[in-house]
């Protein structure tokens, strides 16, 4: 993986780094960015659930640590940073309150370990980002909580990173299926200007038109029901205003292409990437290169195996 996975978002300010469970690679992804990160550049870090910690609090198996340069930018939680064996300058408090306490901007001026807990909601991610930026950021990268498809969002990262692995189930065939549909969700096209523009008035929010329908918030297999049950217009399409809103499962995606219906999105998503950990926290462990084989048969975008499953194994075996 070695300068790869950097390479495929060295163009972009701004990368979110999604899971789709636990024990994805979502660490080893990070810190593969921050190794390769080039020298000079000031980066600047956050995370929507806490990362750093030396022992998964769900699973309970060892997690790798987050080591940053001096002159790298952290927002994370204030009960955290005795956490960080980093010689540190407070740079801003935000006043946003987490369990962990209020999130604090800091800077590192030494080379060290750290965790990060930052904000949980979108909004306040942009504001946080906002702020490095004024700070000199050159690049940030936000870490993102499993299942929370809105760090996502163009609004917040311009490039996203999915993580995947043997973690989400025991099956490969079920694991590569499961990721391949959010994956074709987070992909979904946008629609033509017109349609934008209609999407965006009120007459639009009020009810479905001739050719489309347009949701602003969530999309769910329970919204999606009384339509499927009616036979729409074929090209009939459901809009979204981002891929991040789209809750739906592949049976109800199966059944809107069987009517011939479309999903589209008024924003595209940037997903750049899907790494893949054939590492099991639960014990049933993946062949890393049918692994990557399947997924790379499976999806459109590049994949990259995040970790050598041999190499972890034997180290928790030392552990």
């Amino acid at each position: 993986m070695q300068n790869s996975l950097f390479g495929l978002v060295k163009n972009y300010r701004t990368i979110s780094i999604s899971g789709m469970c636990k024990n994805a690679g979502k660490t080893t992804a990070l810190n593969n960015l921050i190794q390769n990160c080039p020298a000079g550049e000031t980066l600047a870090l956050t995370s929507i659930g806490r990362d750093g910690e030396n022992e998964d609090l769900v699973t309970g198996t060892q997690k790798p640590g987050i080591f940053v340069r001096e002159g790298t930018m952290l927002a994370t939680a204030s009960d955290l940073l005795r956490y960080c064996d980093i010689t540190k300058e407070i740079i801003e408090t935000t006043g946003i309150s987490t369990p962990l306490g209020e999130v604090i901007m800091l800077k590192a001026l030494s080379d060290g370990f750290v965790q990060l807990a930052g904000p949980s909601i979108v909004m306040q991610l942009i504001g946080v980002s906002q702020i490095f930026r004024e700070h000199g950021a050159g690049r940030i990268i936000i870490d993102g909580a499993v299942g929370r498809k809105s760090l996502c969002s163009r609004a917040l990262a311009e490039a996203t990173i999915l993580c995947t692995g043997a973690s989400l189930s025991r099956s490969m065939d079920e694991a590569v299926a499961e990721t391949a549909h959010v994956c074709n969700l987070l992909m979904t096209p946008e629609v033509d200007e017109a349609v934008r523009t209609s999407c965006l008035t009120d007459a639009v929010r009020t009810g479905k038109q001739p050719n489309f329908q347009y949701f602003d918030g969530a999309i769910t297999d329970n919204m999606l029901a009384p339509m499927l049950r009616k036979r729409l217009p074929e090209g009939f399409t459901i809009v979204a205003r981002d891929a991040s809103r789209l809750l739906i499962s592949s049976a109800s995606l199966r059944k809107l292409r069987l009517q011939k219906a479309k999903l589209a999105v008024l924003e595209r998503i940037n997903l750049t990437a899907i790494t893949i950990n054939p590492f099991s926290a639960y014990g049933d462990h993946f062949d890393k290169e049918e692994f990557l084989e399947k997924m790379q048969a499976a999806v459109p975008v590049p994949v990259i195996n995040v970790i050598n499953v041999i190499n972890v194994v034997n180290a928790f075996k030392l552990t």
